[in-house]
Formats: C-alpha cells, structure tokens, sequence
C-alpha cells in the first residue's frame, strides 16, 4: 500500500504544479514518474517489485482507456464526417513511427531487447505490455518505453504543431494520440473536447497498426 500511495501522492502533487506552472514540463505523468524513480533508486527497489505493489492500480489502466471512447460517442457524428481524413491520418502517423523506432535502434546498435521493445513503444502501455510475449520483448522494458514515448510526445509535440501552424483541433488531437497515446490524450483533452476525441481515436488507431506490424513479425 506504501508504493500506491506515493504514486497516488506523486501524481497529485504534479496536478497541482501544472495548475500553477503553465510548462509543459509541469506534466503531472512526467512529474509523477520522476518522482517515483528517484525514490526507487534511492531505496534500491526493483521495478518488477514496484509492478507487483501497485498492481491495483495498473489493473485500472484499462477501463481508463476506455473511458476516453466517452468524447468519441458525444461527437460520433461529427467524426463519422471525417472518417477518411482520420483513418488516414492516424495510420500513416503511426506507421512513420513504428519505422522511425525500427530504424534507429538498428542504427544506433541498440540491444535486441531494446529493439524489440521500441517495436511496440508507439502502442499504448497496455497493448505493449500484451504483445512482449509475442515479441520476445521484456515486459516492463516494452511497457517503460512505451510510456517514455507518450511522455515525450505530450510535453514536445503541441508545442511543434503549433509552431508549424497546425491548429485544427482534428489534427492536432490526431497526431497526440498517433504519436503519445494515452499521455498525449489526456494532453489533449486540455485543448478540447473535439481534440481529445480525435486523439482517442489516433490511440486506438496506432494499437490495432501495431498489433498488426507485430502479427506480421511473428509469424514471419
């Protein structure tokens, strides 16, 4: 209970820094998992023995995403509009990423396990920890980094929409989810309704890309 209890705490203290830091950085995931690391490291705790402690709380991690489908079904109509435009958009986005991942671990010579586990780092945490088995991949490591690759994506990518003038809420809330999936999502949701439902279906999107790309790899 120890271990639940500090992340519940972690994360609310990065809820309360980012209603009063308007950063990116004032993440309350990234803040959350800086914390928790740090004291990790500190008290020499496996990460497999932090998994086990807050299993409760990861148990939770599904019907979290599925309660992001909420805004989907409020504006079900308007995205059944631009169905084409979104499947897409949030496919090619995905697939750009899965090929970037694959391509720089190779060239940087990154370990198997590293590769393996950066094959599924554009899925959703969830989704990349189910499909280790498939890839032969380390689960925690398959599941760290596909939360680092939300993390990054939330904190780095509204900034670079906006900067290359990409304000359409359908876009935006896209490439979020496409690229930073849960993390991202919940980012975007902060812009908008609108942004937050398109994201959701960017998520889901890259998962079902994904999972294909790794069914392909298996059986090959």
């Amino acid at each position: 209970m120890a271990w639940i209890a500090l992340t519940l705490i972690a994360f609310a203290l990065g809820v309360v820094l980012q209603t009063r830091v308007r950063s990116p950085l004032a993440n309350p995931t990234l803040i959350a998992t800086l914390i928790v690391a740090g004291v990790l490291l500190v008290g020499g705790v496996s990460h497999a023995s932090y998994l086990k402690e807050v299993q409760p709380l990861t148990a939770l991690l599904a019907p979290a995403i599925v309660a992001l489908a909420v805004p989907m079904y409020r504006l079900r109509a308007l995205l059944a509009r631009q169905w084409r435009s979104l499947i897409i958009g949030g496919l090619s986005g995905t697939l750009v990423g899965v090929g970037a991942d694959v391509l720089f671990s190779r060239l940087l010579g990154l370990s198997d396990e590293a590769q393996r586990s950066l094959l599924t780092a554009p899925a959703t945490s969830p989704v990349a920890l189910q499909l280790a088995q498939f890839t032969g991949a380390p689960p925690a490591l398959a599941a760290t980094l596909a939360v680092l690759s939300g993390l990054v994506g939330a904190l780095i990518l509204p900034g670079f929409l906006t900067l290359m003038g990409i304000q359409h809420p359908l876009a935006r809330g896209l490439a979020m989810g496409a690229v930073s999936h849960g993390v991202g999502t919940a980012r975007a949701r902060e812009e908008g309704e609108l942004t937050g439902a398109a994201s959701s279906i960017g998520m889901g999107l890259a998962a079902l890309l994904v999972t294909v790309v790794v069914a392909g790899v298996s059986r090959g």
